[in-house]
């Protein structure tokens, strides 16, 4: 019961992470754009815990799971979305279990999949940009809209942030180590 619960925790605050660096977009587009860069850094943390917790298929699993479901229930979800993170789940799944559930090794390499997650949330950008604008007219303050139009124009420095991901998740999983002592 008590893996449970923690496992529960873990996708709550897996879902916080991802909402706290969404909230970053009310800074400036570009914060919002580029946020799935940083992510991982608090994201290491959570899974490192998790996958300690649960030296089992399903930790990736649970937490994008979780994530998922409330995106889809609050109509934040589209289907680029949702297939980018199923494969990115089920990607860091079979990664896990290949180099081991109980391994620094198997947790280090099946996170790398997982950092991209915020990038799938975030991909309406630059796979619906008149929809994204539009409702950026709706919902966002006065000029945000033209704010955002020459950050998705910039695909260069999108590609430079996505791969620059991996780095920042693997330094990120190595802090959370000597962090967690894990």
């Amino acid at each position: 019961m008590k893996k449970v619960l923690t496992l529960a925790i873990c996708a709550v605050l897996w879902f916080a992470a991802l909402c706290l660096f969404a909230f970053s977009g009310s800074i400036h587009p570009a914060c919002y754009a580029y946020a799935g860069t940083f992510i991982p850094l608090a994201y290491a943390f959570i899974y490192l815990y998790a996958a300690s917790k649960m030296k089992s298929f399903g930790v990736p699993t649970i937490l994008n799971g979780f994530l998922l479901v409330l995106l889809l229930s609050s109509g934040e979800a589209d289907t680029i979305m949702v297939i980018s993170i199923v494969v990115l789940t089920a990607l860091a799944e079979v990664l896990r279990k290949v180099y081991g559930y109980d391994t620094r090794k198997g947790t280090r390499t099946s996170f790398i999949p997982l950092a991209f997650t915020f990038f799938c949330y975030t991909s309406h950008w630059w796979t619906d940009t008149e929809g994204s604008l539009k409702a950026a007219v709706v919902e966002m303050p006065e000029g945000y809209a033209a704010k955002m139009a020459p950050v998705i124009d910039n695909v260069g420095l999108w590609i430079v942030m996505i791969l620059l991901t991996i780095p920042v998740a693997i330094l990120a999983m190595r802090l959370a180590e000597k962090v967690l002592k894990k």
